[in-house]
């Protein structure tokens, strides 16, 4: 679990994050399980990243599914179940191309649901086996940006993690695509419940 901030010294300097959920070709125009404004989701989170963007530290997650049991379908309800997606060593999984151009500006990124469902960010781990709460304890991080795709699914439920783990923790809308307005809707309500500002850029 990160520190509690209250427990560093006042002068201590708070250090941001910007966590990118899940922008990758199966998630957009194209893809397995596309969702409308994918690609562009993933065209301005390149943007912001090729600028002064401000972030201590950027973060990426993937689906990266090898075996995850039920959670593909062949009858998909398209709440817990899915269809294929997200499918580990495809093209479709990897990052999107869109930030081929800035992936010196990545400082780390984690990999989930490779053997069961996995919405959240911080049930992924990157190559050494560390958690996306290690990573961001390590480097200090007490508020975060979350980003991403979808909105309604992996990036509400990594914002709920991460405000779980104690993280001042903002969405930006700006830079995130939902499935459906309805799921959308509930995501926001969850949002708000948890104290989790929503905004639509930085």
């Amino acid at each position: 679990m990160a520190e509690n901030p209250d427990q560093h010294p006042k002068d201590r300097q708070s250090r941001t994050a910007l966590l990118v959920v899940d922008v990758q070709p199966t998630f957009c125009e194209g893809g397995a399980l596309a969702v409308d404004g994918g690609n562009e989701v993933a065209a301005g989170v390149a943007g912001l990243l090729a600028g002064d963007h401000g972030y201590d530290l950027v973060v990426t997650t993937q689906d990266w599914h090898i075996d995850p049991g039920d959670h593909f379908s062949d009858e998909p309800d398209f709440v817990d179940t899915w269809p294929p997606h997200g499918v580990a060593g495809t093209p479709e999984a990897e990052l999107h191309p869109a930030l081929d151009a800035v992936a010196d500006r990545i400082n780390a990124g984690v990999r989930k649901g490779m053997h069961a469902a996995a919405y959240s960010g911080f049930e992924g781990v990157d190559d050494d086996g560390r958690t996306l709460n290690d990573v961001l304890g390590t480097a200090g991080v007490h508020e975060v940006d979350v980003v991403g795709i979808a909105f309604d699914h992996c990036v509400r439920a990594t914002a709920m993690d991460a405000a779980a783990n104690g993280y001042t923790t903002t969405v930006i809308e700006g830079l995130s695509a939902s499935v459906a307005p309805e799921t959308e809707a509930a995501a926001r309500s969850q949002l708000a419940d948890a104290g989790i500002d929503v905004i639509d850029s930085r």
